[in-house]
C-alpha cells in the first residue's frame, strides 16, 4: 500500500484520498480522531462535540487557520465525516485489518490548482504523525514546515508536474 494521496477532480472539486493502515485497533484510531486530548498531538487544537455535530480545529503551525465545521456523516467508531472551510468536506473511514485499522481518509474542496500539493502535502505529513502518535511520539507543529514536509511537498509538485 503506498501511503501517498491520490487526486481525483470531479465537478470542479479536488478530491484528495489517502489509505493508511495502523498497527493499532479501531478504538484507538478512534479515539485519535475524535478526542481533543489526542487530536492535539498530530492536528490540531480541537473542540470535538459529536452530540451537537460539531467540531473547530485551530491548527497550530505558523498562521495555521481554524475551521468550523458541522458534522455531516457520524457512526462511531468507523466514520467521522465533517465540512467547513477552509478545507472542505473532511472524511474519515476506520475498518479492522487483522490486529490494526485500515483509515481512509477523504478532503473534497475547491482547492486553487497553485495549492493542491500543498494541501496533499500536509494531509500526508498529518497522517504520518498519526502514526507518530499512535507509536507515542506527538508532533512539533512549531517546526513546521519542517524538512519532512518540503520533502513531501517536492514529490507531490513532481508528480503534478
Amino acid at each position: 500500500m503506498t501511503t501517498d494521496g491520490a487526486l481525483e477532480t470531479r465537478d470542479g472539486k479536488s478530491i484528495l484520498r489517502f489509505e493508511r493502515r495502523y498497527a493499532h485497533p479501531i478504538d484507538r484510531v478512534w479515539r485519535a480522531l475524535t478526542e481533543p486530548d489526542e487530536l492535539i498531538g498530530w492536528l490540531a487544537a480541537a473542540e470535538v462535540d459529536l452530540g451537537g455535530g460539531r467540531v473547530v480545529l485551530r491548527w497550530q503551525n505558523d498562521g495555521g487557520p481554524t475551521m468550523e465545521c458541522k458534522i455531516t456523516e457520524l457512526a462511531p467508531p468507523t466514520l467521522l465525516e465533517y465540512e467547513g472551510e477552509p478545507h472542505g468536506r473532511l472524511r474519515w473511514e476506520l475498518r479492522p485489518d487483522g490486529d490494526g485499522t485500515l483509515l481512509t481518509f477523504t478532503a473534497t474542496s475547491f482547492y486553487p490548482d497553485d495549492q493542491v500539493s500543498l494541501v496533499l502535502a500536509g494531509w500526508h505529513w498529518h497522517l504520518d504523525a498519526l502514526a507518530d502518535f499512535l507509536a507515542g511520539t506527538p508532533a512539533d507543529f512549531a517546526r513546521l514546515p519542517d524538512e519532512k514536509f518540503e520533502a513531501i511537498h517536492r514529490s507531490y509538485l513532481a508528480r503534478l508536474g
